[in-house]
């Protein structure tokens, strides 16, 4: 599995990216058809304090690119609704494919 990480205005963090990969790894497992992953970690100035973590994800499988982006009080937070939200979408690519 390739997963690269990018860093926007947040310091690298090797426990994030474990987060992250645990997470990823079981969509892996899951799902046989993923090419890639491409993270983002970027801290956003908020008026609230519910948001301003914002964890974006891209997965690549063959033919089409999938996005999700989570922005909450904490990167857990953002990491966990992303990788929920890619998960959906995966269900969902995966039910078109079996239809084809």
């Amino acid at each position: 599995m390739q997963i690269n990480f990018e860093y926007d205005g947040v310091a690298a963090s090797s426990r994030l990216e474990q987060l992250v990969r645990k997470r990823l790894e079981k969509l892996e497992d899951k799902y046989d058809f993923i090419v890639r992953f491409d993270v983002f970690f970027q801290n956003e100035r908020s008026s609230t304090r519910e948001a301003g973590k914002i964890c974006k994800i891209k997965l690549r499988v063959p033919g089409s690119l999938l996005f999700s982006e989570a922005s909450h009080e904490k990167f857990e937070m953002s990491i966990q609704e992303a990788t929920d939200d890619l998960e959906r979408q995966l269900q969902k690519k995966k039910g078109k494919l079996k239809a084809n």
